[in-house]
């Protein structure tokens, strides 16, 4: 741990700031091809152990990629984390160097920030599922403001709007489908999760999407990935408080509305609806819950590459 070094880069839309651990020295490079390749040649040469950024979106992707393409082991954090502990060590003065220097920090202290990346049809899958994402919630919007409007030429300007986006979203969704089966692990694991009450091929393109570490991780830590492990509040005398929260949003949506498909449908999740309902749980909690445990099976189904089968569900 002593002779460790860790990188942490700031990213901006024209500058990338390089802080390094232990010795806390920064450099300034452009976010343009040829400095990115001087940074990356900086710490390929430097025997950096752990390179980490914040997760902020495209002006750190052409970097992520260079450092991936030169075998540098690098973690994409939730800025949250990032701030967090710069709470930690009772820092309140911000800019960019000095952020620089925090993440590398934070990299040297937390090796589980490094993480797989995941790889280009990944990237893309997921890139076309935020679309589609954006495209079912313009059309909301506009299906909203249709129901508000009295003038026909308002309500026929809606219409067009509506339609216009009903055929974006088809065409995303027929890409999104003939990438899935254009690969065979992703066509695989699709024929898996449809075979799960509640979930159908879209549901299952977001989990493909959205949640690729499915069928990779363990039934609390999948869970808590799509924000729907319950995370206990409790405080001296105070009753503990199980909540929801976090996670990825998308995900969490999907199974919500698989669990309300399966239990009208599927005798087992309709049980396990019912008991918590007579047990004097909210209904939005109890399908909550069924949304958890189909979330659960899902990753089950992953696991051991075998179709569902209802006496067999987790």
């Amino acid at each position: 741990m002593a002779d460790l070094v860790a990188a942490g880069i700031d990213v901006g839309q024209r500058f990338l700031d390089l802080g390094l651990a232990p010795s806390g020295q920064t450099t300034r490079y452009r976010n343009e091809p040829s400095d990115i390749a001087r940074l990356v040649e900086r710490l390929a040469q430097g025997r950096v152990a752990r390179v980490v950024l914040e997760a902020i979106g495209s002006y750190a992707q052409p970097l992520v990629l260079a450092l991936v393409e030169a075998g540098l082991s690098v973690g994409v954090v939730n800025p949250r984390r990032i701030k967090a502990f710069r709470e930690a060590e009772g820092g309140r003065a911000k800019t960019d160097r000095l952020d620089a220097r925090l993440i590398a920090r934070f990299a040297r202290a937390m090796p589980e920030a490094i993480r797989p990346l995941p790889d280009a049809t990944a990237r893309a899958l997921k890139e076309l599922s935020t679309r589609r994402q954006q495209l079912v919630a313009m059309r909301a919007v506009e299906k909203t403001r249709l129901q508000q409007a009295r003038e026909p030429a308002v309500l026929e300007s809606h219409r067009a709007c509506i339609a216009s986006l009903d055929a974006a979203c088809a065409a995303i969704e027929a890409e999104l489908d003939a990438r899935i089966r254009a690969d065979a692990a992703r066509l695989e694991a699709q024929r898996l999760l449809v075979s799960i009450p509640g979930i159908g091929p879209r549901v299952a393109g977001v989990l493909i999407c959205d949640l690729p570490e499915l069928g990779q991780r363990d039934r609390k830590s999948i869970a808590s990935l799509a924000g729907l492990a319950p995370h206990v509040s409790q405080s001296g005398n105070a009753p503990p408080r199980a909540m929801i929260g976090g996670g990825r949003p998308c995900v969490r949506a999907a199974l919500y509305m698989s669990a309300l498909v399966a239990v009208r449908h599927d005798p087992h999740f309709k049980a396990s609806y019912r008991a918590l309902r007579d047990q004097g749980k909210p209904a939005k909690l109890a399908l909550i819950a069924v949304a958890r445990r189909i979330l659960i099976t899902a990753n089950a189904v992953l696991k051991t590459k075998t179709p569902y089968q209802s006496q067999n569900t987790p």
